[in-house]
């Protein structure tokens, strides 16, 4: 192969797997490796990760990625210019600066063990639960790292010893990466980027910086904070020990923020992304739009340094992927994930069975830490496909709720609409490869959906941040790309206006069922 070649690497660090996926010049895969770790459920509404294992997961992902592409004739070595990093967000953790520990596992985005810590703060706090959303456009909810940092503060004796001691450091999972990555103990650096920081609860939506008053107010010494960077900028150079040393890591986004740029999403346009959970963002471009209707005011991205600060409205969904899981893993309705469309293919209809995955309470635009999950209208003739056509639609009854909302807050201005009048949604993630799920989707929005050829965005949209960085790519290709709707599949709503407002209408009981059922459990 010629030496010519010029490739960008892309870290994909998910909630159930780490993949690491190397691009050529026209974004084409040419050597991909993925490896799923493990997952702990201490207590009922706890979820953690072990750090090292995340680590190693990384490590391995790269070693095996780049053995592939050039078991393929790809010159990696010589033409790597630079690698990117998307990452699960929120999920928390706290190690030592000295030794490199961590000092209890990663506590992942979703668990809800601080919903006590929120309701003190909510308490005690002049806003209540919307208290801090003027400076960084979060409410109160156990899905931030704030409260998860407190929690560890408050509950881990070596947590505590390492702030008093100055030996702490807090970061989320990109924080993690990039300190080892980059060195470590011998001189590791602590930063983050704008997007994984606009999730802590800790950033100044404006300033772009650690808010002074929050800290002050939920006492966190600011020294244990990492300094926070834009999305595409050269961060440092992957130091000795790992498997391509001397590569510059160039690029860093929160998973959701990632696929915002994969899929090419400008001012008005929207993208979903179904995986663990699922997670709806509009760009509504150079200003943050406060939400009225239950929705988060979040970065969308900040492509360099000097760059425009693009904003969004957020909904994210707790559960979405994760309520197959639970069917092939907790009852063995189905036994791979894939299954799942056959069997629910078997009935036209859910027969009238309604199913809420509040597994761990609802998240928007509900935020409701009490709900737990439902499975409502079931009689004798129910049977495990009615069920799993159920599971399908909780995740599109969610999605639209959230569309809903978002279209509430940004009213007609903040949407672009296509030729034909119409808000289209743009979809990613694993789930999307589910072509009933998509028509379900289409079917309970009443608008179209647009699946593009290459689902997953966020190893893309992360790889191109690096690589506009390092000058591969001009930021007018990488949005350039969002035309490139030839090769993508749409979906059309089929069904008629009557019965989706019917169908909407159960929705909403059954989600009203799952309100105040956290208490339940003995």
């Amino acid at each position: 192969m010629s030496k010519e070649e010029v490739f960008i690497g892309s870290i994909d660090q998910g909630t159930t797997s780490t993949r690491f996926i190397i691009y050529d010049k026209s974004a084409r895969p040419i050597g991909s490796h993925q490896v799923e770790f493990t997952q702990f459920y201490p207590e009922a509404g706890w979820v953690e990760h072990d750090p090292m294992e995340i680590l190693e997961s990384v490590k391995v992902c790269i070693a095996k990625a780049v053995d592939k592409a050039i078991a393929d004739g790809h010159n990696v070595d010589s033409g790597l210019k630079a690698i990117g990093l998307t990452n699960q967000r929120e999920t928390t953790l706290i190690w030592s600066k000295s030794t490199g520990t961590p000092l209890y596992k990663a506590i992942v985005w979703m668990d809800a063990r601080t919903s006590s810590v929120c309701r003190k703060l909510e308490k005690e706090l002049s806003g209540g639960r919307t208290h801090f959303v003027k400076s960084c456009g979060l409410p109160i909810s156990t899905y931030f790292s704030a409260v998860k940092l407190l929690w560890l503060m408050e509950n881990v004796d070596a947590v505590k010893a390492a702030i008093k001691s100055g030996d702490a450091l807090f970061g989320t999972i990109d924080t993690w990466l990039i300190w080892n990555l980059t060195g470590g103990v011998n001189g590791g650096l602590h930063v983050t980027d704008v997007s994984n920081a606009s999730r802590t609860m800790l950033m100044n939506l404006k300033t772009l910086d650690w808010d002074k008053t929050t800290l002050e107010t939920l006492k966190i010494p600011a020294e244990i904070l990492p300094k926070i960077i834009s999305n595409s900028e050269v961060i440092g150079k992957i130091c000795k020990g790992w498997p391509i040393a001397g590569v510059p890591i160039a690029g860093c986004l929160g998973d959701q923020h990632a696929a915002m740029v994969g899929q090419a999403c400008r001012k008005g346009e929207a993208k979903s992304t179904y995986g663990t959970g699922a997670f709806i963002l509009l760009n509504t471009g150079d200003e943050p739009v406060e939400s009225k209707h239950g929705l988060l005011s979040t970065l969308a991205f900040k492509l360099g340094p000097k760059a425009p600060t693009n904003y969004a409205l957020e909904g994210s969904i707790a559960i979405a992927g994760a309520a197959v899981q639970w069917l092939r893993d907790s009852l063995g309705i189905i036994s791979s994930a894939s299954e799942i469309e056959a069997l629910a293919l078997q009935v036209e209809s859910t027969g009238g069975v309604y199913f809420v995955p509040a597994f761990n309470g609802l998240f928007a635009p509900w935020w409701r830490d009490d709900a737990r999950g439902v499975c409502i209208g079931i009689t004798r003739f129910t049977s495990k496909a009615h069920i799993a056509r159920a599971v399908l639609e909780s995740m599109c009854f969610q999605v639209k709720d959230v569309l809903d909302s978002m279209h509430k807050d940004a009213g007609e201005m903040g949407e672009k609409k296509n030729d034909k009048g119409e808000f289209v949604l743009r979809v990613d993630g694993g789930a999307t490869v589910n072509n009933l799920l998509m028509q379900i989707q289409a079917d309970l929005l009443g608008s179209p959906v647009v699946r593009p050829a290459d689902i997953e965005t966020t190893a893309i949209g992360a790889a191109y941040a690096a690589g506009l960085a390092v000058g591969v790519w001009k930021e007018e290709e990488i949005f350039a790309s969002g035309d490139k709707v030839k090769t993508s599949t749409i979906f059309r709503p089929v069904l008629k206006e009557e019965i989706r407002k019917k169908k909407v209408d159960s929705w909403c009981k059954a989600v009203e069922r799952t309100f105040d059922l956290a208490d339940l459990s003995i």
